[in-house]
């Protein structure tokens, strides 16, 4: 990133995301926790639990793989901190949509807490978008100090 405060933020928002992927696997984990096959198959989950027993495997709800393809990057710090913009609210979205489908309290206040996480990311994605926009709208000046030289004298 182009300036230190941007990078800042950017860390500490990598690393939060880090530990929601440990909270949700944690969730899941203890939601599949003691099914017997039938709970599994009535759940539809007996194809992922062929694959991964009752392992945390991330991956999409429709069974993709997470893999590096799911990064957006251009190389453009302003067009990437949109890109982050845009996923912090697709990652809002999503979790509205998982707390649409429970009513187990246990689950419903992380999902919350990470939801409310989305929001501030978005916000500290914005501040680093306004700190390179700013830096990069900056006119630049570089002084070059005077040398003596021998060969002048």
């Amino acid at each position: 990133m182009v300036t230190p405060q941007a990078r800042a933020v950017l860390n500490d928002i990598a690393t939060e995301e880090f530990a929601h992927e440990e909270m949700m696997g944690t969730i899941t984990c203890q939601l599949l926790c003691g099914l017997c096959p039938d709970e599994i198959i009535k759940g539809g989950l007996d194809p992922y639990y062929v694959g991964h027993g009752l392992g945390v495997y991330p991956c999409s709800a429709a069974g993709v793989p997470f893999s590096a393809s799911a990064l957006q990057s251009k190389g453009d710090p302003v067009t990437d901190l949109y890109e982050d913009l845009a996923a912090e609210k697709k990652a809002l979205k999503t979790y509205d949509y998982l707390l649409d489908l429970t009513m187990d309290p246990d689950v419903i206040k992380p999902l919350k807490f990470l939801r409310e996480r989305e929001i501030v990311h978005f916000q500290r994605f914005g501040e680093a978008l306004d700190i390179v926009k700013f830096y990069l709208g900056e006119n630049k000046t570089f002084c070059m100090p005077e040398v003596e030289s021998d060969k002048c004298k």
